[in-house]
């Protein structure tokens, strides 16, 4: 019955689309480093009123996953399999993961989309192999370089390198992201008015290095002296208010801390650092004052995607083109608990947020931005993996405000946008048969919930490793770490290990991960280029 009815309502919907003679537009959003709740609809004291009104008069998911990392989730976006199926992520004995080539038949999107019309743009980050125009994009500004936000070296617009950025010119990496938008998008209604768009728009923010623009520092200066314990209730709170999960609100783990130990950041940073969630009121005033400019920089970083999103929607309202755009925002992680120094390095005296700094989020502040659940970016439990999700199409979706618990992941992203679209994915790639994908079209479920059912979701992730049938989560942090059994209809902040309770779960779902690791080993080995590839500019250490 719900394939049927899937069925249908895709039939109708494009249907009517035809008859219109339109097929929608495509905007798709990434943040890097955003927390499950660092935005106002999903429970944040951070200003974000532009993504909370796409909420209000669209979609909210609740049970939307990525990779628990920003390259193979970005992978996993564009091409609609597991980043291990491509060589996005790391299989024991095979070339894979942020420097693995992707099999021939791993088409993105843009090249997907092509023989129905649209056009392709792509605007920020990349982290994927190749360049965006040799993949598709029609036109492309690629900033590489994500560890200077104020000045980047190494950055690209339509493939061809651009001179380093002079320090202190005025660029601000998120306002010129949403400049390149505006100016693709001027261009389209000017030239391709005929043609329906792809745009992918990666934010590099609010990754760090926590750098933000004075101004919107200075907003959330003194918001965050009450501290991470406050912080974090409040937010569960109106969470709660808004019935976005059904849970309890999880312990914050004392002794976890950055997933990788760089002591001699530590060292730079000084003693107003700390790499564990420790209790607010045991810091000292220092470190209390340290860490809420850190938070209030990176709330800086995220007010100021919002800022510039309503730009690109005011464009897309003066072009008549806002109502058949399909925009879609998402995350790459959940937030980082990692601390390091590295690109142009930390000056002490330089003013917090500034260039000549160089600060992270760290444990206790990311612990608040994934409330309510626990772990972090790289760690496949809930905080890990868990982005919100925002859906708004107003000439598609008719659904004002709603929740969405139906569980999704990255990989339906590919099959979404080819579904609304009216294209079908190729069946053969030079011959040989493309492998089917593992992703699911949600156009149904912008209509109803639950409207799209799945065998399993599958993660891992430099050992960290988890899958999902229905409401069964088997999860284990690191290669050694034990798997832990969750509920997750009942507890889905992870808070009660039933793995002793009900053991043949265990195994059941054990066995499922092994086998889909093994499916992804065989599938990866095909094909495997013989040498790496050579990189354009220098290797990209942003994360």
């Amino acid at each position: 019955m719900r394939f049927t009815f899937a069925t249908l309502f895709a039939f109708l919907l494009l249907s009517s689309l035809s008859k219109a003679g339109e097929r929608p537009n495509i905007l798709l959003i990434m943040a890097d480093d955003l927390g499950y709740s660092d935005l106002g609809c999903y429970g944040a004291e951070i200003e974000t009123p532009n993504l909370d009104g796409l909420a209000s008069n669209g979609l909210q998911f609740t049970q939307f996953y990525n990779t628990a990392r920003c390259w193979p989730t970005r992978g996993a976006l564009l091409t609609g399999y597991y980043a291990q199926q491509i060589r996005r992520d790391t299989l024991p004995g095979i070339p894979s993961g942020g420097r693995g080539v992707r099999p021939g038949w791993a088409r993105l999107l843009p090249e997907l989309l092509k023989p129905a019309g649209y056009r392709s743009y792509h605007t920020g980050k990349w982290h994927i192999d190749g360049m965006p125009l040799e993949n598709g994009f029609d036109r492309s500004y690629y900033i590489k370089d994500q560890g200077r936000f104020f000045n980047p070296k190494v950055h690209w617009e339509d493939d061809k390198p651009l001179p380093p950025v002079e320090p202190e010119s005025g660029f601000y990496a998120t306002t010129a992201l949403a400049d390149h938008v505006i100016k693709c998008l001027r261009d389209h209604a000017e030239h391709h008015a005929t043609r329906p768009f792809f745009h992918y728009l990666a934010f590099a923010a609010p990754h760090f290095p926590l750098h933000a623009l004075p101004a919107d520092i200075a907003k959330y200066r003194d918001r965050y002296l009450q501290g991470w314990e406050e912080t974090r209730a409040a937010r569960w709170q109106r969470m709660q208010n808004r019935e976005l999960v059904s849970a309890s609100l999880s312990d914050v783990e004392i002794d976890v801390g950055p997933p990788y130990h760089f002591p001699e950041a530590l060292e730079k940073l000084g003693s107003g650092e700390v790499n564990r969630p420790l209790p607010w009121q045991s810091l000292t005033e220092e470190q209390r004052r340290f860490q809420a400019t850190k938070m209030a920089i990176h709330a800086a970083m995220i007010d100021r995607v919002d800022q510039e999103v309503g730009r690109v929607l005011d464009q897309l309202r003066s072009m008549i083109a806002f109502d058949n755009t399909l925009i879609l925002f998402l995350s790459d992680n959940g937030a980082s608990a990692e601390i390091m120094v590295r690109d142009d390095g930390h000056d002490p005296s330089a003013p917090p947020g500034s260039a000549a700094s160089y600060l992270c989020l760290g444990p206790g502040w990311s612990n608040c931005s994934n409330t309510p659940f626990r772990r972090h970016k790289t760690w496949v439990h809930e905080g890990g993996i868990s982005t919100p999700l925002i859906a708004h199409w107003p000439r598609g979706i008719d659904a004002h405000g709603e929740l969405r618990r139906n569980v999704g992941h990255v990989i339906d992203i590919v099959p979404t946008i080819l579904d609304i679209a009216g294209v079908n994915r190729p069946a053969t790639w030079n011959g040989e048969p493309v492998p089917p994908p593992p992703g699911k079209s949600l156009l149904s479920v912008f209509k109803t919930d639950g409207a799209v059912t799945r065998d399993y979701l599958w993660w891992s992730h430099e050992g960290n490793r988890a899958v999902r049938v229905d409401d069964w989560k088997l999860v284990a942090a690191g290669k050694d770490g034990p798997w832990e059994l969750f509920d997750l209809r009942t507890d889905r902040t992870e808070t009660n290990d039933l793995v002793a309770e009900y053991p043949a779960k265990a195994k059941e779902l054990a066995q499922i991960w092994q086998q889909q690791q093994d499916e992804f080993i065989t599938l990866a080995s095909i094909d495997v280029p013989k040498e790496p590839p050579k990189s354009k500019g220098k290797r990209n250490k942003s994360n």
